[in-house]
């Protein structure tokens, strides 16, 4: 039987930079009722910056977004995905998919009433943001997205994305903030590897975290595999502004962007970079990150 895992308060006690107003959607899911945390600062702007995060983080990441783009006169929200940080966590690994992320996360986007999105997407957050982007199309007005894909499995994900899918299910200790800090240039502090930690007390709280390499369509005749192409022909008729920040020393997603820039019509004169950072772009350059939102939302 799959359970919900809810973490306890003091799980969380102590966190530095994260002192923001706490907000849970219940999400109705065939396990029973499900927590999504989720933060909404900021002003009744028409404009809505949705900051979606990937693995093994949680919204934590985009403390250093928060305030700039708030300062800037817009909504900021910035959901925990089921299974990580303050949002609740499966028990059995197999209860995830790629597609009840969709499903999940559209049902809370819907349910918010979220309109004229400006959509920030990293690592997972562009997996599954890119989604939402392809199937709510009125809802969104401009994309910006680092480091991440939407993969159909046609194309090899290479070697260095099988190698962290290997390490992800066989490593004994599943170290969330040592993954993070290794997907770094600048490392990071302990208070900061604490906080990524924060969410999984134990073991059994990390099935969404290891189970998410394996859910990335690396072959074509993947579950989620279809879905994605037909996202990328929607892509290809999306003629408002969509933005590539991608970072230099990311190993896996580094020239990714190409496939973007090339095939979607909102990326011509755009100002995209290749800027300096790891993986974990909020963490190395949250600054070039923030002027590209702030670039297509025009302000």
């Amino acid at each position: 039987m799959v359970e919900i895992l809810k973490n306890d308060p003091s799980d969380f006690e102590g966190l530095k930079e994260w002192e923001y107003k706490e907000h849970f959607y219940t999400l109705k899911t065939e396990y029973g009722d499900m927590n999504i945390h989720y933060i909404d600062e900021g002003s009744s702007s028409e404009n809505t910056v949705l900051l979606l995060h990937g693995e093994p983080d949680w919204g934590y990441i985009y403390r250093k977004f928060i305030d700039p783009l708030v300062a800037a006169g817009v909504r900021v929200v910035v959901p925990d995905l089921p299974g990580f940080g303050k949002s609740d966590k499966l028990s059995e690994r197999s209860s995830y998919t790629y597609e009840k992320y969709v499903n999940w996360m559209e049902t809370w986007m819907k349910d918010l009433e979220l309109n004229n999105i400006t959509l920030f997407g990293q690592d997972w957050g562009g997996l599954i943001g890119l989604r939402l982007v392809a199937e709510n199309e009125d809802m969104f007005k401009n994309v910006v997205i680092s480091n991440t894909a939407l993969p159909t499995g046609d194309i090899s994900a290479g070697k260095a994305f099988e190698d962290w899918k290997n390490y992800a299910q066989t490593v004994e200790n599943f170290h969330a903030g040592g993954i993070i800090k290794g997907g770094t240039v600048k490392g990071l502090d302990q208070y900061v590897i604490d906080a990524y930690n924060a969410p999984f007390p134990d073991d059994s709280y990390k099935e969404a975290a290891r189970q998410f390499p394996m859910l990335v369509p690396v072959t074509p005749d993947n579950p989620s595999s279809q879905k994605n192409r037909e996202a990328w022909e929607v892509l290809k008729n999306w003629n408002k502004p969509f933005l590539c920040v991608f970072s230099e020393q990311d190993q896996i997603f580094n020239g990714v962007d190409k496939a973007f820039t090339k095939l979607i019509p909102g990326c011509q004169n755009q100002p995209h970079k290749t800027i300096q950072g790891g993986h974990f772009i909020q963490e190395d350059n949250p600054e070039e990150c923030i002027e590209a939102i702030l670039h297509v939302l025009a302000l």
